[in-house]
C-alpha cells in the first residue's frame, strides 16, 4: 500500500490505484483556554445554513460549527479532515472513504456515512463545485456505519479539492434529519460535529453573534495550516458584535473593545496603524475581486450584447477607488480568474481595457435596449459594495439606460438575489459584490463563471460552450493541456460575459497585539488564535 498523494486537482493526473494509510488523527488534548475573543465582522449574519447560501459571512459561521471530509490549506491543497483514509480503485471510478473514529454531532450523536451522504446530495443541488463534481457522480453508498463510497461517470482528479471546499456553499457535513431538507430552502437547525457551538439564546440579529467553545471536539493532531489540520481552540467563546459604521468599529478596536476587525475600511487604516496596541495584515495570500453582477434571466442582459455593453461602459479604476480609496490597495485585472493566481490570464479581454463608451451604447442598442429601468440592488452595511453601486448607476447613465439604485440592509439584498422574478415584480437587473482570491482563481471554484443555467450562481447566466470548455479544465491531465483549456475557457467567458470583472483588491484584518494565531485561509476563522 502506499500513501495517497493530494494536489489540487486541476495539476493532477487521475489517480492510480492508491489505498492510504490511515493519516494521521489522533485526538490532541484541547487547552483550557480562559478568553474571550471579540470581533467586528464584515455583515451581520441573516442566512445560518452554509448549504444553502454562498455570502462569506454565512460561511464563516459554518466553518465553526460544522466540518467538511477535506479542508484546503493555505495553499488551497486539500488534506483529509473527517476523513480518516481512502482508496480508489484501478480505473479511478470508485473513490471510498472511511471517517474518523469519535466524530460526534453537538447533540451527541455519532456522524455517520448516512449523515455524510445526504449532506453531500444536498450540498451537490446547490454549490458551483458540488454541482460539477455531481455531473460526474453515479452514485453515492453506505459501505457501514463510518465507510462510504462515491462511484464515478468518468475518472476526474477534483474528487478530494471539492470534498473540502472552502468557498461558495461549503459541503458542510449535518445530521441526516437536517441535510434531507429541501435544498432550496434553509436549514433552521445548527447543529453541527465543529469545533464550536452556535449559542442561539444569544444571538441578536443586527447586533451579536455567540460561539462557544466545543468541550467535546476532539481535533486532529496535525499543525494547522489553512482551514487543514487541527482545530484547536484556545479561547472560550467567540463575540461577534454587528458595527456597521466604520467609525464606530475603528474606535471600538482603538479603545480595546473588540480585538479584531475583520475587514476595517481602507480610508481609516492610516488611523488605526499609528496605534502601537494594533496590527494591519492580511489573512489571504490572493487578492479579492470585484465584480457586477448582470441577470441573464430578463432583458435586456439576456443578450451577450448588453453584457458586453457594461464591459465597455465601466471603468475598473472608478469603482477600485470608489470602494478601496488609495491605489496602493487595488489594482486593474480583467482575468475571471484572479491576477497572480495559476490560473490567471486576461486572454480575450484586451478589447475592452479602457472604456469605450460609443461601442458601449451601440451593442446595448442592438440588444434591444428600449428605455427599460434597470434595478441595481445594494447595501451600505458593506461600504465598498454600496459605493461601487453608485458607480454602476452613473456608469449606466453614461450609455444610455434609466437606472433605479435600491438599497437595503445586506442580508435583505442578499436574499433577494436567489429572487429570479421580473425586475418590477420583486426581481433584479444588477448587484455589485466582492468574492475571495481562493474563490475566484479556479474554474472549479468560481462562482460566476458557472455558465449551467439553472445549476449557476444568482444571475443564472447559460452557456453550453462555457461549460463544455469548463469540462475541458476539470478532465485536463497535466499542466499545459490545463493551461490551454483555462486560456479557451477564459475567450469565451470574456465573448459572453457572465459578470463585468471590476478588478481586484487587497483586504487586510486589524487586531489587538496581545492576539495572535489567525490563520492563512480563504475565509478568517477562530480556531488557533490566542488572546493574552
Amino acid at each position: 500500500m502506499i500513501r495517497t498523494r493530494l494536489a489540487l486537482p486541476l495539476s493532477a493526473a487521475p489517480l492510480a490505484l492508491t489505498l492510504a494509510l490511515p493519516l494521521s488523527s489522533e485526538a490532541v488534548a484541547q487547552p483550557a483556554p480562559n478568553r474571550v475573543l471579540r470581533v467586528a465582522p464584515h455583515a451581520d449574519l441573516k442566512t445560518l445554513d452554509p448549504v444553502f447560501a454562498s455570502i462569506v459571512i454565512t460561511r464563516m459561521h459554518g466553518l465553526m460549527v460544522y466540518e467538511t471530509l477535506f479542508a484546503w490549506d493555505s495553499k488551497l491543497q486539500p488534506h483529509p479532515q473527517m476523513v480518516e483514509s481512502f482508496s480508489t480503485a484501478p480505473d479511478n471510478l470508485a473513490w471510498t472513504f472511511r471517517l474518523r473514529e469519535g466524530l460526534r454531532f453537538h447533540d451527541g450523536q455519532p456522524v455517520t456515512s448516512k449523515d455524510v451522504i445526504a449532506s453531500l446530495k444536498r450540498w451537490m443541488a446547490r454549490d458551483t463545485v458540488g454541482g460539477k463534481l455531481a455531473e460526474y457522480t453515479a452514485a453515492l453508498e453506505v459501505q457501514d456505519d463510518r465507510s462510504f463510497t462515491l462511484r464515478l461517470k468518468k475518472p476526474t482528479g477534483m474528487v478530494p479539492f471539492a470534498l473540502g471546499s472552502a468557498v461558495g456553499q461549503i459541503p458542510a457535513i449535518m445530521r441526516e434529519s437536517d441535510a434531507t431538507t429541501d435544498p432550496m430552502k434553509p436549514v433552521q437547525n445548527t447543529i453541527g460535529s465543529g469545533p464550536f457551538l452556535f449559542n442561539r439564546a444569544e444571538w441578536r440579529s443586527g447586533a451579536r453573534v455567540v460561539y462557544d467553545r466545543n468541550p467535546d471536539y476532539k481535533p486532529r493532531s496535525e499543525p494547522a495550516d489553512g482551514l487543514a489540520g487541527g482545530r484547536v481552540v484556545k479561547l472560550d467563546r467567540v463575540e461577534w458584535t454587528i458595527m456597521p459604521d466604520a467609525a464606530t468599529a475603528s474606535a471600538a478596536l482603538q479603545a480595546g473593545e473588540i480585538d479584531i476587525w475583520e475587514q476595517p475600511s481602507q480610508d481609516l487604516i492610516p488611523v488605526i496603524s499609528r496605534g502601537r496596541d494594533i496590527k494591519v495584515e492580511r489573512y489571504s495570500s490572493l487578492d479579492n475581486q470585484a465584480m457586477l453582477r448582470p441577470n441573464h434571466l430578463h432583458p435586456p442582459f439576456n443578450d451577450p450584447r448588453a453584457r458586453l455593453a457594461l464591459a465597455y461602459a465601466t471603468d475598473q479604476a472608478d469603482f477600485l477607488a470608489a470602494g478601496f480609496g488609495d491605489e496602493q490597495w487595488w489594482k486593474r485585472c480583467a482575468s475571471y480568474f484572479v491576477c497572480g493566481s495559476p490560473n490567471g490570464t486576461e486572454a480575450g479581454t484586451e478589447a475592452y481595457a479602457k472604456p469605450d463608451l460609443e461601442t458601449a451604447r451601440k451593442l446595448l442598442a442592438e440588444s434591444g435596449y428600449k428605455g427599460e429601468t434597470m434595478v441595481i440592488t445594494s447595501s451600505y452595511d458593506i461600504a465598498p459594495i454600496g459605493r461601487m453601486a453608485e458607480v454602476a448607476a452613473e456608469a449606466l447613465k453614461k450609455i444610455g439606460m434609466k437606472v433605479d439604485l435600491q438599497f437595503a440592509d445586506w442580508g435583505t439584498v442578499t436574499t433577494r438575489q436567489q429572487n429570479r422574478a421580473a425586475p418590477d415584480q420583486g426581481g433584479w437587473n444588477l448587484f455589485v459584490t466582492t468574492a475571495s482570491g481562493p474563490t475566484m482563481q479556479s474554474p472549479i471554484t468560481n462562482i460566476g463563471t458557472n455558465m449551467s443555467c439553472d445549476r449557476a450562481w444568482a444571475g443564472w447566466p447559460c452557456d453550453a460552450e462555457a461549460e463544455k470548455l469548463r469540462n475541458a479544465v476539470v478532465e485536463a491531465v497535466d499542466d499545459a493541456s490545463r493551461r490551454a483549456a483555462t486560456e479557451a475557457l477564459h475567450r469565451r467567458l470574456a465573448e459572453v460575459q457572465p459578470y463585468r470583472v471590476l478588478g481586484q483588491y487587497t483586504q487586510p484584518y486589524a487586531r489587538r497585539a496581545n492576539v495572535s494565531g489567525v490563520l492563512n485561509a480563504p475565509v478568517m476563522v477562530f480556531w488557533n488564535i490566542e488572546k493574552k
